[in-house]
Parts: C-alpha cells; structure tokens; sequence
C-alpha cells in the first residue's frame, strides 16, 4: 500500500510539473491566432480590417485617425455609445485610457498584440490603440481586440502628450 501511495505521489508531481512547464511556455492565446494580417508593408498595421466592419473616426485633436471595429460583443457595446470621448495618453507603445467597463467574451481574450490594434484591455479596464513593440507583447495579458486603425502608424506614433479623443462613426 506504502508503494502505491509514492507512485501516485511521483506521478502527481510529474504531472504537476508538466503543467508548469507548458503554462511557462506560453500555453495561451495570442493576438496573432487567426487574425488575417499583412506583412508586406511595416509601415501600415498588420491585422487587416474585417470586411464589413464598422469604420470610425478618432480625433486627436486636429489629428484625424480612422478605424475599423470588429463584430465582437465588446466593439458592438462601443459602437452603441458613439459618438463617444474617451480621454487617452501616449505611452511608449501606444495610447490608452480608462474606460467605461465594457461587455467582453472571454474566449476573445490574449496576450499581446498587433500593431494597429484597437483594444479593450479588461483588467482596468483600458481603451487603447497599440502602435508598435508588438514583438514583444506577449507578456501583457487580457487583450481583446475590438478593431484596427487603417492608416501608416507613423500618424498616431507622431502624435504626444493627452488627449480626449472624440470617436465617431465615419460617415
């Protein structure tokens, strides 16, 4: 019996670990899984605008950024509110603010992002357009993407300092 028990001691601790390692690995969504992208040019966002999405406008002051939002629950409760402003800061990698909680699908949830990437961050919850770095953003979790700017990114990247951003539909 004393046996018994250390072999299923030993085999719950393999199993364990198993876990650990592939949860280390980075066993988790991620921003690129099924998106449709483009590579071909650096300069503009990678995630290609879902055909048939709903174009928007974001006003930085008299700096005009057009966008597309995506079908999700999430860009459908946004979509419901606009015209809409949102008050948003640059940061090394993109511009975000607080928001207003939004509905979300968790199985819509990942780590990272695309540059070009409209999100709804849901651990703040943010509002935020990501614009470069997205090599390196796996490390951030609870994304859900909401849509994609769909003009150079040098265009927000330019843009400094705080804004409060007027978001409309693009008529």
């Amino acid at each position: 019996m004393k046996r018994f028990f250390n072999i299923l001691l030993v085999s719950l601790l393999v199993l364990s670990l198993a876990l650990t390692a592939a949860m280390a690995e980075g066993d988790h969504r991620v921003a690129k899984d099924g998106a449709q992208m483009q590579t071909d040019d650096p300069t503009m966002p990678t995630r290609v605008p879902m055909e048939g999405g709903t174009k928007i406008l974001l006003h930085f002051g008299d700096t005009v950024i057009p966008g597309v939002l995506n079908d999700s629950e999430t860009a459908q409760a946004l979509i419901a509110k606009l015209p809409y402003t949102q008050h948003m800061s640059r940061y090394s990698h993109d511009f975000c603010g607080v928001t207003e909680d939004l509905p979300y699908n968790a199985d819509e949830e990942h780590y990272g992002w695309l540059n070009g990437d409209i999100d709804y961050a849901t651990d703040a919850p943010y509002f935020t357009i990501l614009f470069e770095d997205q090599d390196e953003s796996e490390i951030y979790g609870n994304q859900v993407n909401i849509g994609v700017i769909t003009c150079p990114l040098a265009d927000i990247a330019a843009l400094e300092g705080s804004y409060d951003v007027l978001i409309e539909l693009d008529q």
